[in-house]
């Protein structure tokens, strides 16, 4: 590394460490006992989500599952009960296999390398570089949605974030900027920059550590970064979800979805394609009612691929067949007693209504 370049790398990490020492956030739950399980967790939590969504998931996982052993030892309902609400749902899942992993064939203790961690479902190169250096205040590079903005931004760099070779050039240049020295508080205030700072829209230029070398803003094209992918029209689905009250009118009836899939392995109300037909499904699964079905109005879902139109249909049924309880794949979901599962966002939603009904 030449002279120049290695008093640039300083420079920018010196400006960034002392912008973090008096503004940068230092009590979040998390950073408090940083230890690898605890950062783990949060990381995990933090894809796609805001700090100030995650922080009372963060707490009440941690309060049921305070360690490795507890949560590998815990059935993946009670797994993904506490993560309900928080969406990507394949987050909760791979958490799961992860901590039985390294509960059984790492005796508890997380791996030190980049390379091992990475090895783990749902650990990516940047998550495990967060593990290492927010956990250990060893020398590791992260690579996050946030610092890619900033580094985007700094360098002008004109490709999407997300396209190969510019990912290379990012991850190239987040390793030479990383210093070799209190990487725990670095690591933590490149975050910080990107999402108090740095943000999407409207960043506060003004008062950034960066603005002096930041090649976005010195040309006045700090909108123009990061460069977007051309979007696309997000298509739109519906599906009819039957709600099906038994005779007193305290359960419902829930079905456990397939583990892989959109809401994998959690418990969703039962589902119909609208060219299928109520009959049809209430026959073929022994089911009789008592009245003509009540539908409220519909709930929007958006997923990151395509948007969700769901139609409740409340219905109560004369009978409670026992294949129900026979079939480990039905519950009886108590409004009064609710069980500890996993649930979609909007089967949540309608549940509670549903409880404030009853």
């Amino acid at each position: 590394m030449s002279a120049t370049a290695k008093s640039k790398q300083n420079n920018f990490s010196e400006a960034v460490l002392n912008w973090f020492h008096v503004y940068g956030r230092k009590n979040l739950p998390w950073q408090q006992d940083p230890n690898p399980y605890r950062v783990w967790i949060s990381e995990i939590m933090l894809q796609q989500t805001q700090v100030s969504t995650v922080i009372p998931y963060f707490e009440k996982f941690m309060q049921r599952f305070p360690d490795i052993e507890e949560l590998a030892l815990a059935d993946i309902d009670q797994v993904l009960h506490y993560w309900t609400g928080l969406g990507y749902y394949a987050r909760a899942r791979n958490l799961h296999k992860t901590a039985r992993l390294i509960h059984t064939q790492f005796k508890g203790i997380f791996p030190t390398s980049i390379e091992a961690l990475t090895e783990l479902p749902g650990i990516g190169r940047s998550t495990a570089g967060a593990i290492i250096a927010l956990a250990s205040n060893s020398r590791a590079t992260i690579l996050d949605g946030n610092v890619k903005r900033v580094l985007c931004r700094y360098n002008c760099i004109e490709g999407w974030a997300q396209q190969r070779q510019t990912l290379n050039e990012l991850w190239s240049l987040a390793e030479r900027l990383t210093p070799a020295t209190d990487c725990r508080a670095y690591t933590q205030a490149m975050m910080d920059l990107g999402a108090t700072l740095c943000t999407r829209s409207k960043p506060q230029c003004s008062v950034c550590p960066l603005q002096d070398s930041c090649q976005a803003y010195l040309s006045n094209r700090t909108t123009e970064f990061p460069k977007k992918k051309t979007k696309k029209l997000i298509p739109q689905k519906s599906t009819q979800m039957l709600i099906l009250h038994s005779r007193d009118g305290q359960k419902v009836l829930l079905e456990q979805r397939p583990p892989q899939g959109i809401w994998g392995g959690l418990w969703s109300f039962p589902e119909i394609q609208e060219q299928d037909t109520i009959e049809h499904f209430l026959n073929s699964h022994g089911f009789s009612v008592r009245n003509k079905p009540v539908q409220w109005d519909d709930i929007p879902h958006t997923f990151s691929h395509f948007r969700l139109i769901i139609k409740p249909l409340l219905l109560t049924l004369s009978s409670e067949p026992a294949a129900i309880m026979e079939n480990k794949g039905w519950h009886w979901y108590d409004l009064d007693k609710p069980s500890e599962l996993g649930l979609a966002a909007p089967v949540l939603t309608i549940l509670e209504k549903l409880g404030n009904r009853s």
